[in-house]
């Protein structure tokens, strides 16, 4: 899917407003997920994360963090706005971190339908959380969305606790992706037939 939209790390709020707005206008689904392209996934266990929550109707799933706010300009993910999150030294309030998270398709429509109004801060993820504060909505907190590399996801899996989703924490996807996906997939994938067998 290709949506009308200028690519930047500025503008990933919006970005994610038109993806969701989108993907509601063109599919009819229970849950919409968004994922960074540098993230290892695994579709079935993902399928099966989200269809044990498939009945409730407003529902949040991701890894859920609450990071500093920064408010010195010129560091890595300064917020220009963090004086409305009170005193020098405050977290965000909790929110599913970047990487991979999914909304369910009632926070998705009410996404689309508010679009236009909804604030949008520096961070995407920060953004996405505040536009679900003040409604009724369940945050469900999964540590399969977000694994490590080798050896965390390869030992979990080895254990029988596959991961829907591994990345590197220190570059927010996985490090020299382009280069280590296929050794991430051979090492943490689900199995061949996962996809094929799963049921949801």
């Amino acid at each position: 899917m290709r949506i009308d939209h200028v690519e930047g790390y500025l503008a990933l709020s919006g970005k994610t407003k038109t993806y969701f707005a989108t993907a509601v206008s063109l599919w009819d689904a229970d849950f919409y997920v968004k994922v960074d392209d540098d993230v290892h996934v695994n579709i079935a266990t993902l399928g099966q994360i989200l269809s044990k929550h498939a009945l409730k109707p407003r529902v949040y799933i991701g890894c859920m963090k609450s990071g500093p706010v920064l408010s010195e300009k010129g560091v890595r993910y300064y917020e220009p706005e963090h004086w409305k999150f009170g005193e020098s030294g405050n977290k965000y309030f909790r929110h599913a971190t970047g990487q991979l998270y999914a909304v369910s398709k009632d926070l998705a429509t009410y996404i689309s339908i508010n679009k236009h109004i909804l604030h949008k801060y520096i961070n995407e993820d920060v953004s996405l959380g505040s536009w679900f504060i003040g409604l009724d909505v369940e945050h469900i907190d999964d540590r399969r969305l977000c694994c490590g590399t080798p050896p965390d996801c390869e030992w979990k899996a080895q254990a029988g606790n596959v991961c829907a989703a591994s990345f590197d924490w220190r570059c927010s996807g996985i490090c020299n992706s382009e280069g280590r996906i296929w050794e991430v997939h051979n090492k943490c994938a689900e199995g061949e037939k996962a996809l094929w067998n799963a049921t949801f």
